[in-house]
């Protein structure tokens, strides 16, 4: 009988390891993120569209999530890139918990 282990070769193990996510940017993201809600507000983040009112805009977002890597220490190294994509995630995640906060206590 064989063990699971040897039933795969060493090459098809790293599909099936975790990704490991740089949480300092997602950290650094949300400290930004707040300080432009607190400047700003919320709907600095929407789309300035009448037929779109409650959309958020990208490109905002993704002013966050650079201004905050660009805000890291430079002996952390680069960012990889599935870091700059969780990090967008989490931003859009507390935006649109935000936005719905808002409506709700709006009466929408």
């Amino acid at each position: 009988m064989r063990k699971v282990d040897e039933s795969r070769e060493a090459k098809d193990n790293h599909g099936h390891m975790a990704d490991i996510i740089d949480l300092s940017l997602v950290a650094a993201s949300r400290k930004f993120l707040e300080t432009l809600i607190d400047t700003r507000g919320v709907s600095y983040f929407l789309r300035k569209d009448a037929r779109r009112p409650f959309e958020l805009e990208p490109e905002r977002v993704d002013l966050v999530v650079r201004t905050a890597a660009r805000s890291r220490d430079e002996r952390q190294g680069r960012v990889p890139p599935r870091a700059y994509e969780h990090a967008r995630t989490m931003v859009r995640r507390e935006l649109i918990r935000r936005v719905v906060a808002e409506m709700i206590g709006v009466g929408l």
